[in-house]
């Protein structure tokens, strides 16, 4: 029976052929689509992993006393470079066993330095008074792979003297490299890389989303012409083939199918690998052998899906093995039952319940909760669908006298399964980009900020820190005027603005400390403020705290201080003004990181908003967002176009007997269109509605955030995509 299966799967004429590979291009691009979400995940775990050298020295791993390894000095700090980050390590050896970070074959010594390839092309590219006079030394090599998350990360090791190192600032011994993965550290961290706060969650959703569409594919693909091989199978059966034979050479055609779409998937995902890499988002582009496949997953892959593919197809046929007059003996199927609501309201009432009662505790355990009640919502979605076709249908058969729809109306009404599985993927995936517009309108509703031009070019640099019991010290006790003439002179610098420590604030403050800033260095960089009416000295927060989303900068109050005793107080910050051009920004970036290595980089204002780590972290999630939208509905247009193809054989018999009674040709035609619009439109509003509801308890419970209603654009997106 096997040999007779494929000499009809092969050999089976045209019409066998055609399906063949129909079936087999959905099936691949479904597993295309699988394989491209798992090697997904596990490229954000391979670059992410990447990162653990460059926590070194945050705390995380315990120091360890070995005999065989000299303690290397060590200071990881940042910089910038037209708002991309750079990553800094200045290291001093202090013997031949020192610990080598990855990527380098041994540590730079004195006025020597590695960097990567992306900042090894800046360097040579960049005039040195805008970039490279802020690094000492001499290149000596190349940081390799190994150490880089990213083909453009931008990363430098700098060598110096352990006397140099000794006594900055930050610096610490360290005697082993770390291997703590940014998603593993919680606290005393860099926030670099990809923090487990909620991309665990996210992830797992995206995958769902894309995973719970592509299996409606499959089963859509393989589904295909199923009337007519119901047929072939039931004449098998009246020439004397048992039910388990007919069983087999279904199997065997379902198989070699799925066979086929699985190696061609396999072949689409290899081929498009490359440039998926480049996409970056993670707000970084991947290697290309970061997009890897487990054994695990190609296994999985490789044979779930022909297996799936069988037991769909002796599911599709279930009639045939009653009787061999099974498919000739066709009535209409019992009506699906209210109780198919049950698992939509199960999903949102979990939803519900964690906005009464709290988000859990652990990422773990928001994953679970969150991702089960989406996917209760979206299998609710799917069992409930035929029960709202058949409403609807029902409803506008009872309220038209037009022919056409009272035939749509009457067919639907008959078999509302079948009306409803050709526009089920479309539904979901109308489902999912209702919740990611909803998630990304209202993370930037609440978290992103719109930094206006004097923002974007006011450059900050600090000179306070928290010291190590409460409140704050200041670092640089006096600015030398020749540095303060330095970045005067450079072209495209409209002011200098100076903020000084206030004598009157409690050195036991725990936040940022008020400073001082004269009334006229503060006219030449609006950014940060205006003055009250008549005052000459004010009191103001320091420049880099402060995130403005809109109207102009605050007014600070006067202070009372006189200009002539601002000038002996200790400086918190210092404002450079510019033109708001970048060799002007990054010229005075140069001459401060050169004055005072050991502070914190000097950053725009809108660099400091931007790099702001929940900032940071809501444009990852938008990124994710938007590969979950633009993956989504392609699969769910195929899922469509292949059901409308499977619908074609399953017309052609009542259609005809129409066609002989004497209906117009145009009232089959928008019998057809009907039969797909109904259903669509009316489970499509559920569809966005249980999205924005959905999207709005999670937003509750999960960030304490309202729902936003998204833009027009979104409207007139779902309407071209539902034409």
């Amino acid at each position: 029976m096997i040999r007779l299966g494929l000499r009809l799967t092969m050999k089976g004429g045209r019409e066998a052929m055609v399906r063949l590979i129909v079936t087999a291009v959905g099936v691949a691009l479904g597993v295309g689509m699988v394989l491209i979400t798992l090697a997904g995940i596990n490229a954000v775990n391979a670059q992410n992993a990447r990162y653990a050298w460059l926590e070194t020295g945050a705390g995380q791993e315990p120091p360890v006393a070995s005999p065989t390894s000299a303690p290397v000095w060590w200071l990881a700090n940042g910089d910038l470079f037209h708002g991309q980050l750079i990553g800094r390590i200045d290291v001093a050896t202090t013997g031949s066993t020192s610990p080598v970070p990855p990527g380098l074959s041994r540590l730079p010594g004195p006025g020597e330095f590695y960097a990567s390839p992306a900042l090894s092309k800046l360097l040579r590219s960049t005039p040195a008074a805008q970039l490279g006079d802020r690094y000492p030394g001499k290149q000596v090599g190349i940081i390799g792979a190994a150490a880089l998350p990213a083909p453009n990360t931008l990363v430098i090791v700098i060598g110096h003297t352990p006397a140099q190192l000794a006594h900055v600032r930050g610096a610490k011994e360290i005697t082993r490299i770390s291997t703590t993965v940014p998603s593993s550290c919680n606290e005393n961290c860099y926030f670099i890389g990809i923090d487990a706060s909620g991309i665990d969650l996210v992830l797992s959703v995206a995958a769902a989303a894309l995973l719970f569409p592509v299996l409606v594919f499959i089963g859509t693909a393989s589904r295909l012409s199923a009337a007519r091989r119901e047929q072939r199978f039931a004449a098998m059966r009246l020439v004397g083939a048992t039910p388990r034979q007919v069983s087999i050479v279904s199997a065997v055609e379902s198989t070699v199918a799925a066979g086929a779409g699985v190696a061609a998937g396999f072949g689409l995902f290899f081929m498009v690998r490359t440039p998926l890499a480049g996409l970056p988002f993670t707000g970084a582009p991947f290697y290309p052998s970061d997009l890897s496949l487990s054994a695990f997953d190609m296994v999985l892959v490789a044979a779930g899906v022909p297996i799936a593919a069988a037991v769909a197809a002796r599911l599709a046929l279930r009639r045939v093995q009653i009787s061999p007059l099974g498919v000739s003996r066709r009535v209409t199927p019992r009506p699906p039952r209210a109780w198919r609501l049950i698992p939509l309201f199960a999903g949102v009432g979990e939803l519900w319940y964690f906005v009464g009662a709290g988000r859990p505790p652990t990422t773990p355990g928001e994953i679970e909760a969150y991702l089960t009640g989406f996917f209760l919502v979206m299998v609710g979605l799917i069992s409930s669908g035929p029960w709202l076709t058949m409403l609807g249908s029902r409803l506008i058969a009872r309220r038209t006298r037009r022919p056409a729809v009272l035939i749509a109306g009457r067919r639907l009404a008959d078999n509302p399964k079948a009306g409803f599985r050709a526009i089920s993927g479309l539904v979901l995936a109308l489902f999912v980009t209702s919740v990611a517009i909803a998630l990304i309108t209202t993370i930037d509703a609440y978290d992103n900020p719109h930094n206006d031009p004097a923002e974007k070019a006011t450059l900050v640099d600090q000179f306070w820190d928290f010291g190590s019991g409460p409140g704050v010290s200041p670092l640089v006790r006096s600015m030398p005027e020749s540095l303060l003439e330095q970045l005067r002179l450079i072209p495209g610098v409209v002011g200098v603005t100076q903020v000084r420590a206030d004598p009157s604030v409690s050195t036991e403050s725990q936040g940022p400390p008020n400073g001082l800033v004269s009334c006229t260095e503060l006219a030449r960089t609006p950014a940060l403020g205006r003055c009250a009416a008549g005052a000459s000295v004010v009191s103001a927060l320091p420049p880099f705290t402060y995130v403005r989303r809109s109207g102009p900068g605050p007014i600070w109050p006067a202070a009372a201080v006189a200009p002539g005793q601002l000038a002996t107080l200790p400086v918190l910050s210092l404002a450079v003004g510019t033109d708001g051009k970048a060799a002007a920004i990054e010229r005075a970036r140069t001459v401060l990181e050169r004055a005072y290595p050991a502070t914190f980089f000097p950053q725009t204002i809108a660099e400091s908003n931007d790099q702001n780590h929940d900032t940071k972290l809501n444009a990852q999630y938008r990124r994710l967002v938007d590969v979950v939208i633009l993956a989504s509905l392609p699969i769910a247009g195929c899922s469509l176009a292949v059901s409308v193809a499977a619908g074609l054989g399953d017309r052609k018999r009542p259609f005809a007997l129409l066609r002989l009674t004497g209906t117009p040709i145009g009232v089959l035609r928008r019998v057809v269109g009907l039969e797909t619009a109904v259903p669509l439109l009316a489970i499509a509003v559920i569809s966005i509605g249980t999205g924005f509801l959905s999207a709005g308890l999670f937003l509750r419970s999960q960030l304490s955030e309202c729902l936003q209603a998204p833009s027009i654009a979104y409207y007139f997106v779902v309407l071209a995509g539902l034409a």
